[in-house]
């Protein structure tokens, strides 16, 4: 259960616009991480814009990035990240159920080529230990230019702050038909 109560449509009618912006790029739904943040609608709302930049607005191609928030998600235990992702946005992006399975192992896989390997390990480094090595990024340099790497950092940023908001307030999980 939730540490913090989830905000209600009906209790707060004030919302209904910014409840609204979120429903309708959320395929209609208004899911649990929303219904927390709105408890502070700038942060809802910055929230709300932070995820659909690093998600859209990236030149970073779907399959790596839903590898990383993935590898995320496993690394931070993050269930809620997880279930988000695994099986529909992964699936959407070519992903298979292999692909999600080794990540929990990933450097022992040889499912993912050099370019994919470089952007995990820096996802592992600055997940680990919020700093990552003049040889990580020199790798992720004959792979990725500057602008993609600036948007994996901020992806990478981003999704360990959910995992920690949602990890740290216990977030529930929707239910099937939420």
């Amino acid at each position: 259960m939730a540490r913090v109560s989830l905000v209600s449509e009906e209790d707060h009618p004030e919302l209904s616009e910014l409840m609204g912006r979120i429903r309708g790029a959320r395929r209609g739904r208004l899911i649990n991480v929303y219904r927390l943040l709105l408890h502070s609608p700038a942060l809802a709302e910055a929230w709300f814009g932070l995820n659909n930049a690093v998600r859209w607005k990236t030149q970073l191609e779907g399959r790596l990035r839903e590898l990383i928030i993935i590898r995320i998600g496993i690394s931070c235990r993050a269930n809620y990240i997880l279930r988000q992702h695994i099986p529909k946005l992964a699936s959407a992006e070519g992903l298979q159920p292999a692909d999600w399975e080794a990540l929990a192992d990933w450097p022992q896989s040889s499912r993912f080529d050099e370019r994919q390997c470089a952007a995990l390990a820096y996802a592992d480094a600055l997940t680990e230990t919020a700093g990552a090595g003049a040889d990580a990024v020199a790798r992720l340099k004959v792979f990725f230019a500057e602008r993609q790497i600036v948007e994996l950092t901020v992806l990478i940023g981003a999704y360990n702050m959910h995992a920690r908001v949602l990890n740290g307030l216990d977030l529930d999980l929707e239910s099937p038909e939420q």
